[in-house]
């Protein structure tokens, strides 16, 4: 089994377990307002590879991974909160191929429900009555620093836009999207499923190396398929980083290299949605060589990282799929 398959065969069971979350309250106003709308949104998911390979480093390391199923659900409980604010934020229109929360809900009910996924982070293993009380306040530790990492990419995410800033280096680049991004989609998921698993320091910090590498080579292989991802293109939101004129590896490295600079500037703070100015977009960033510098960086960190865990972890199949994840995610972009 390779790692895409243990995605499929796995994530229909977590969602199952997800739901969970959001079935108790009895109130039929409660559930109109709050509780549905983000199940709604929860259960419109990705391939949940966050809460997944928090289980596998719990096997990983030589725990069971039930283990480690509340830490990882509080995983993804972050994840849907902080999609839910990015959105306002960006002033999103779709995500997933849906319409936004807030463009669905209102503004107010979605932020109210981005907090309650928000409350869930820390109550999900905080009630977990079968981890560990030693091991149960490291995962919290380890969560609320998460959520203060991804708060200060966050910062600086937002804080260019609203400035218009535009003069900026890739390095920028890799600072803010290791702090919004790479934390919370592979470090953190993976220390704390060697932490839920009883792993050794040694294990821990391995896979908090390897899941940051790998993290951030995500989030550029993410904004990639954004452009030219032919799945992707099916899809609405198809080329929304463009629109959003959101900083990417890609929009950063063109605004430094290409000859189109003033054109290519232009595009990206016009909001536009016309199919030819994002295809103009794209093809400034491949003349500058910006998309194929992005995917081959995103290739020496996922390759990196596979020589981070080779000797900190015994062989055992969820070793191999951790391996087959960073070979995963070089495939996506093959």
């Amino acid at each position: 089994m390779d790692f895409a398959e243990y995605l499929t065969r796995n994530s229909h069971r977590f969602d199952d377990y997800l739901a969970s979350f959001f079935e108790s309250v009895d109130d039929s106003d409660m559930q109109r307002y709050l509780y549905q709308p983000l199940a709604r949104f929860t259960a419109n998911a990705g391939k949940r590879h966050r809460p997944l390979i928090c289980v596998l480093a719990c096997r990983a390391v030589g725990g069971n991974g039930e283990e480690a199923r509340s830490s990882a659900a509080a995983i993804e409980h972050f994840h849907n909160a902080a999609l839910i604010h990015d959105d306002i934020a960006d002033e999103s229109l779709t995500r997933r191929g849906e319409p936004c929360m807030h463009i669905a809900e209102g503004e107010g009910l979605a932020i109210n429900a981005g907090d309650l996924a928000l409350t869930l982070v820390i109550a999900t293993p905080l009630r977990d009555e079968t981890l560990p009380d030693d091991r149960k306040l490291r995962v919290i530790d380890e969560l609320v620093k998460m959520n203060e990492q991804t708060i200060d990419g966050q910062a600086l995410d937002i804080g260019w836009a609203r400035d218009d800033r535009f003069d900026l280096t890739v390095d920028d680049y890799l600072k803010m999207a290791t702090y919004k991004t790479a934390y919370y989609s592979g470090a953190v998921p993976l220390a704390i499923g060697a932490i839920c698993g009883g792993g050794t320091e040694e294990q821990i910090e391995a896979l908090r190396a390897f899941g940051l590498s790998t993290g951030l080579a995500f989030q550029i292989q993410d904004d990639l398929l954004n452009l030219i991802g032919e799945a992707e293109a099916t899809r609405k939101d198809f080329r929304s980083d463009i629109t959003e004129g959101k900083r990417t590896y890609m929009a950063i490295h063109s605004l430094n290299h290409s000859k189109d600079t003033q054109e290519f500037h232009r595009i990206l703070t016009a909001h536009t949605e016309d199919p030819e100015q994002l295809a103009r977009a794209v093809e400034i960033m491949r003349e500058a060589g910006s998309i194929d510098e992005a995917r081959e960086y995103a290739k020496k960190l996922t390759s990196e990282a596979i020589e981070l865990i080779r000797p900190a972890l015994p062989e055992s199949e969820a070793k191999q799929l951790l391996l087959s994840m960073a070979e995963f995610f070089i495939d996506r972009l093959n």
